[in-house]
């Protein structure tokens, strides 16, 4: 038999959209799309999946788990009902059967109940008429029915309950069922309630994806202006940050620092391209001005002798210069041709120091030494020779005094071999001295002693390349240097 469909079974109704107007779709287009791309909008709709997805699993599961449980509790009911009314027909009649069924049937929680005879015909129940499928009305299993009472108010809609069939003999059936209608009630709720939960979380998403998208754009887009400025020659420029102490100032932060550090670097490279200028320029255009001379002038064997080994000591120097800005970049790019291997640190020192020591009787002054011995670090013979002999050359250039001396010792400190080279001269003001170790500084103003100004440049890059420290010191008098290396394990 057909039913036609209930209220109950109509969930909801089509929703309505609201049209926006052209105008303001064509203002709003271009940052709505903004909006999306941020990651702002992404980790939104995850999280809103995520979140929907979960939500609704839970509530289908604890929906589900209730109309089983309730099913099982009705199932169970009907059961225990049925079993009372077919005892009591096999103990007694069929007449203590009906007699039954009528006092039940006052109650006002009463169950469905119907017999019928072989014919199908009805003989007592409190159902004014049942709708059900035969096909379904198997004995002993639970189907679905519709049922109207007796003395129900007209109008009133059929009810949907469960019920099972017995065959009490002689061909007398009986039907028990229990209403339902509470059942699906609450499972119409539930899913008013999913829709309600829906559109909320729904609603709740884009309020926080508009404000969380609006606050995250401002502030990327202060950052690619400022990035903007800084990329169109602006290197005082710096990237804003609001204090909050979020992933942006901290990215901020950094990238701030980096620039800093640019700044730094191009400030000393244009000091470098000027000192180049400078160092280079001056050396070469002597030896041109020589070479024109002689050709010019055709000297003498002797004079023209003597001005080509000027003019290769010129050139000598300026190739010491090169050698040395190329050592500096293999060092400081940590070439892996140069490799570290245990160094006796202690042989190496003292094997300096007696190569000095002529060097330094010949300037009119003395070296002392104080090398702890068998002190070994993982080093570089070569480029720690070179480390010691410029350090050695500034002492004896720029250490001249009345002591007319050189220290140069060597002790350890925990876990480092620390060496320092003092000498006793009018040493470096407080303000200069963090400006030793910049490539082509000299202290010497008018560069009227020998030197390019890269040998601290050179110490600085190869005490580092060894994962050490270098520090200038004020001896009062004179320059105190002092590296500490880590000692081999």
């Amino acid at each position: 038999m057909s039913e036609a469909p209930t209220t109950a079974d109509a969930l909801g109704a089509p929703s309505r959209g609201r049209s926006r107007p052209i105008g303001a779709e064509r203002h709003h287009g271009g940052r709505l799309a903004r909006l999306v791309r941020t990651t702002a909008f992404k980790l939104t709709l995850v999280y809103l999946i995520v979140f929907v997805a979960l939500s609704l699993a839970l509530i289908a599961y604890i929906s589900s788990t209730t109309a089983r449980l309730i099913d099982r509790q009705l199932e169970t009911a009907i059961d225990g009902e049925t079993s009372e009314l077919v005892a009591q027909f096999r103990t007694g009649n069929l007449f203590k059967v009906m007699d039954a069924i009528e006092r039940r049937s006052m109650r006002p929680d009463a169950s469905v109940y119907l017999i019928t005879d072989f014919s199908g015909n009805p003989l007592i129940g409190n159902v004014a008429e049942l709708i059900y499928d035969p096909a379904d009305a198997q004995p002993g299993k639970t189907f679905p029915v519709r049922y109207n009472r007796l003395r129900s108010e007209a109008g009133e809609p059929t009810h949907r309950a469960i019920a099972k069939l017995s065959v009490l003999g002689g061909g007398y059936r009986l039907l028990v069922g229990r209403d339902v209608e509470d059942r699906i009630e609450f499972s119409t709720i539930i899913r008013r309630s999913i829709r309600g939960a829906i559109l909320v979380v729904v609603a709740l998403a884009l309020v926080s994806w508009i404000f969380l998208s609006r606050s995250v754009l401002r502030k990327v887009d202060a950052i690619a202006a400022s990035s903007r400025r800084i990329v169109a020659g602006d290197l005082a420029r710096r990237l804003p940050t609001d204090q909050s102490g979020d992933e942006f100032d901290r990215l901020a932060d950094s990238v701030n620092g980096m620039l800093d550090e640019i700044e730094r670097l191009h400030a000393g490279l244009q000091e470098v391209s000027q000192n180049i200028a400078h160092d280079l320029k001056t050396p070469l255009t002597r030896v041109r001005n020589r070479l024109d001379e002689m050709l010019r002038h055709r000297p003498e064997p002797e004079d023209a002798e003597a001005s080509l080994a000027v003019a290769i000591e010129e050139c000598d120097q300026l190739i010491r210069t090169f050698e040395a800005l190329l050592t500096i970049a293999r060092v400081e790019s940590h070439s892996a041709r140069i490799s570290l291997e245990p160094t006796d640190l202690s042989a190496l020192l003292a094997d300096m120091a007696e190569f000095y020591e002529p060097a330094t009787e010949d300037v009119g002054m003395r070296l002392t030494t104080s090398i702890a011995p068998a002190i070994t670090i993982r080093g570089e013979p070569t480029l720690l020779r070179n480390m010691l002999a410029n350090l050695l050359d500034n002492a004896l250039k720029y250490g001249a005094s009345d002591m007319a001396r050189v220290d140069l010792s060597l002790h350890t400190e925990g876990d480092k071999a620390v060496i320092l080279v003092r000498d006793h001269g009018e040493g470096v003001a407080d303000a200069h001295r963090a400006r030793l170790t910049d490539r082509f500084v000299r202290m010497d103003a008018a560069r009227s002693k020998p030197g390019a100004g890269l040998g601290l440049s050179m110490v600085k890059a190869i005490v580092g390349h060894h994962g050490g420290t270098l520090d200038l010191l004020d001896a009062d008098p004179g320059l105190a240097v002092r590296i500490a290396l880590p000692l081999a394990p």
